[in-house]
């Protein structure tokens, strides 16, 4: 029995089970067994995309668009990077990962076409654990659906789920510290509802016999597992509704974008929310006998440091590093000193002072 026949073996023996206080320990473990299997699954789908030479992330974010074959990922994908991804009106016309960059408020971002993500994804069909492997790259993922078929995302973040994506969800406020000896030690925070023998249960699986278990917010068997796989990857999403010229919702929900990519409607809305999802901040760089220069700012990350911006320019920034002085709102006074842990905001003026 290969791996993906043993997964489908305990989905069915959960489908068929029950749930109940005398079985959820049993599931529990069943879930953490099925955890594991497309963990090692995933390890090969990584490798497999290294050896096909797929894509290298590059610019300052990626974002991946994600949708079933035909929905016009190629068309979007052309009119944001001005590249020339082959476009048609028929399944599967893109085989390939392509990438291309979009610039934006001078941020680069990566855009990648993927190929169409189709039912069964995650169990390799259609080459779709291949393609779901460069998902893990991106910063962001565009759904791109039709006007007829909005809420379809929803079947293709279940594949992403199936493979250990998690969309648009923070990772659980569980903390886990391993010891030599002691047995399984649980603190809670409030109500959860993980019971002891669940948490037990899940450990041996992960063959966990001695630690201690921190449960910060209210949790379940799912989000123990996704901690003790280390292998979860949390991203942003957007849904694009692509089309509207054929057919435009009479309801529209304000977290959608509404597009036609073929008519370029609405594409300078969807960059706009495509650089505010990625959280980006703009510092920019100043001699320390010089003027700043106001017109090629960084592009950082929300919560990045002076000692991002130092990795940025050059090791020796960081290993000779004395001080930083800072223009901006992340301080309280202009020019104040900082060290290389201070939180950047937008807009920042930055000065690195090092050792001679």
């Amino acid at each position: 029995m290969n791996i993906e026949e043993e997964i489908r073996r305990l989905e069915e023996e959960i489908r068929s089970t029950p749930y109940n206080k005398s079985t959820q320990h049993h599931i529990g473990r069943l879930k953490a067994r099925i955890a594991q299997l497309r963990r090692e699954l995933e390890r090969k789908s990584s490798k497999g995309a290294q050896r096909e030479g797929k894509v290298k992330k590059q610019g300052d974010a990626t974002v991946a668009l994600v949708g079933g074959p035909s929905v016009g990922k190629s068309t979007l994908f052309n009119i944001l990077t001005n590249a020339n991804s082959e476009v048609g009106d028929y399944d599967f016309t893109t085989l390939e990962v392509i990438p291309g960059m979009m610039e934006y408020n001078k941020a680069k971002i990566q855009i990648l076409d993927l190929p169409g993500i189709i039912e069964g994804a995650s169990s390799g069909k259609g080459g779709g654990r291949e393609i779901i492997s460069m998902v893990r790259i991106a910063d962001l993922v565009l759904f791109l659906v039709d006007p007829w078929d909005v809420e379809k995302w929803r079947d293709w973040e279940r594949e992403l789920y199936e493979c250990g994506i998690r969309v648009n969800k923070s990772p659980p406020d569980i903390k886990i510290r391993k010891m030599d000896q002691g047995g399984i030690k649980i603190q809670r925070r409030g109500e959860t509802k993980l019971s002891d023998e669940e948490i037990m249960g899940v450990l041996r699986e992960f063959k966990i016999h001695n630690a201690e278990i921190s449960l910060n917010e209210d949790c379940d068997v799912e989000d123990l597992i996704d901690v003790l796989a280390d292998n979860r990857k949390y991203v942003k999403a957007l849904v694009v509704v692509n089309k509207i010229d054929l057919y435009e919702p009479e309801e529209k929900r304000e977290e959608y974008v509404y597009i036609s990519a073929k008519d370029g409607k609405n594409i300078e809305e969807l960059k706009k929310r495509i650089y505010e999802s990625l959280g980006f901040i703009r510092v920019y760089l100043k001699p320390p006998r010089g003027e700043p220069d106001m017109n090629s700012p960084m592009i950082l990350r929300r919560g990045a440091t002076v000692e991002d911006v130092g990795e940025r320019l050059h090791r020796d920034f960081v290993e000779r590093f004395r001080y930083a002085m800072i223009w901006g709102s992340s301080v309280k006074y202009p020019g104040q000193r900082v060290g290389r842990k201070h939180v950047l905001e937008d807009g920042d003026i930055l000065t690195i002072i090092t050792e001679k």
